[in-house]
């Protein structure tokens, strides 16, 4: 799995409409209810954007098939053994988990759970 944090914290924000010119979103998923982004935490604040959970951001840097059976609950299975919830948005080229960010030990412990898990099903 490979997996790969990435620097920064990042936010859950909505809006009514489209995303904002010269936004730079990580994720966008578009609900009849508003459009949902993740971005970083600063261009959150920037904007004056609300938001509650605040997160890290983890790849996972195997290119993994969209129909696949298990990754998602294999990965979330353990970072429930470990206590640690995480959000899971499937990219064509990677898998990202967002896991709560209350202190930066929390994203590493997260990341050795996912190394352990790759490492057990080799």
């Amino acid at each position: 799995m490979r997996p790969q944090l990435n620097p920064g914290r990042y936010v859950y924000c909505t809006l009514p409409a489209k995303v904002p010119a010269g936004m730079r979103p990580v994720v966008t998923v578009a609900e009849p209810e508003g459009v949902t982004v993740v971005v970083t935490q600063d261009e959150a604040d920037a904007l004056g954007l609300r938001y509650e959970y605040v997160a890290a951001w983890i790849t996972l840097q195997i290119h993994s098939a969209l129909e696949a059976v298990g990754l998602t609950a294999a990965v979330a299975t353990r970072l429930a053994e470990q206590g640690i919830s995480c959000n899971v948005v499937a990219g064509f080229h990677h898998d990202h988990l967002f896991v709560a960010a209350d202190d930066a030990e929390d994203a590493e412990d997260a990341v050795r759970a996912l190394e352990q898990l790759s490492a057990d099903s080799a």
